[in-house]
């Protein structure tokens, strides 16, 4: 019962004093919760307080004979250290075990990337003559020209395209929007597949302003777009493990490949990371427009 009402205050702890998204504090809390059930299978139940260091490295290597990989051990102890440093906190221990606990040494994972040769591969092998072809290298155009998430592609709205000014405005995480540049080809085939595909289609209630529509008039979802740049992979001949989000990731690569300054990409990107600091959020979009012209290779 102990272990449930501690969770429960380190709930509020993470959502009112931390300001952590929700999916972040259930990840803490899920952490919690396996150090709860090693407590009760191993440890007789001795509850949260007067678990030991000892205890939580003989936790770890538990999880480590189990399988557990090394980002996923670094990110338990991130949550331990985060649970007892919110138990001294609130007094309710005088001394944390998780203080001198270490994470396991982690390898940079760098993302993977497309060449500008396999993403104009990819652009070739769609079958223009298909009902969806249209609409599939509007997608993958707009997904590589613009470095979208796969959440801001399928919540794009045709009320915020502004082809004339070449730009689109795109809602990001914590609901943030933003404006992002747009390519010539990207505009190209979108403006297709509106004027041929899109305009012809019974379009059902809720997706009047939704850009990218499935067959039956609906909003698409991210499983499918997930499923159009896995069929045209394979489809491509590309062994690599490619998903909606390795467009954005070959963005961003190419631009700082290209030259661009790395504060522009960030804010192309819309990362949160550098929303705090000024100089990023105050960027003139003649610049952005400038920079990726200069360096983007699909706008050359």
């Amino acid at each position: 019962m102990i272990w449930k009402s501690l969770k429960e205050s380190y709930r509020q702890y993470l959502l009112l004093e931390r300001s952590l998204s929700k999916h972040s504090i259930e990840a803490y809390l899920n952490d919690i919760s396996k150090l709860a059930e090693f407590d009760s299978m191993k440890l007789s139940g001795v509850g949260p307080k007067k678990i030991s260091a000892e205890n939580l490295r003989d936790f770890l290597n538990y999880l480590t004979d189990l399988g557990l990989g090394a980002r996923s051990q670094a990110r338990l102890v991130s949550a331990i250290k985060s649970f007892y440093k919110f138990l001294l906190l609130e007094d309710e221990i005088k001394d944390s075990p998780a203080a001198g606990l270490e994470s396991p040494r982690l390898g940079r994972k760098l993302p993977d990337t497309l060449s500008f040769d396999e993403i104009m591969l990819l652009v070739r092998t769609i079958d223009l003559s298909k009902e969806e072809g249209t609409r599939n290298k509007a997608i993958i155009e707009t997904l590589y020209s613009c470095g979208l998430r796969v959440s801001e592609l399928v919540n794009l709205r045709m009320s915020k395209l502004n082809f004339t000014e070449e730009y689109i405005s795109v809602i990001g995480k914590g609901n943030k929007e933003r404006l992002v540049p747009i390519g010539p080809d990207a505009i190209k085939y979108i403006s297709i597949y509106l004027d041929e595909k899109r305009r012809h289609m019974d379009v059902k209630k809720g997706s009047e302003d939704i850009v990218f529509l499935n067959r039956r008039g609906k909003q698409l979802t991210r499983v499918m777009i997930f499923t159009i740049v896995k069929n045209l992979c394979k489809e491509a001949g590309i062994k690599k493990t490619v998903s909606p989000h390795t467009f954005r990731h070959s963005f961003a690569t190419h631009l700082v490949e290209g030259g661009a300054d790395l504060r522009v990409v960030q804010d192309l990107l819309g990362h949160a990371s550098i929303t705090t600091t000024e100089v990023y959020t105050h960027l003139d979009t003649d610049y952005l427009r400038s920079a990726i012209y200069d360096f983007h290779p699909r706008y050359k």
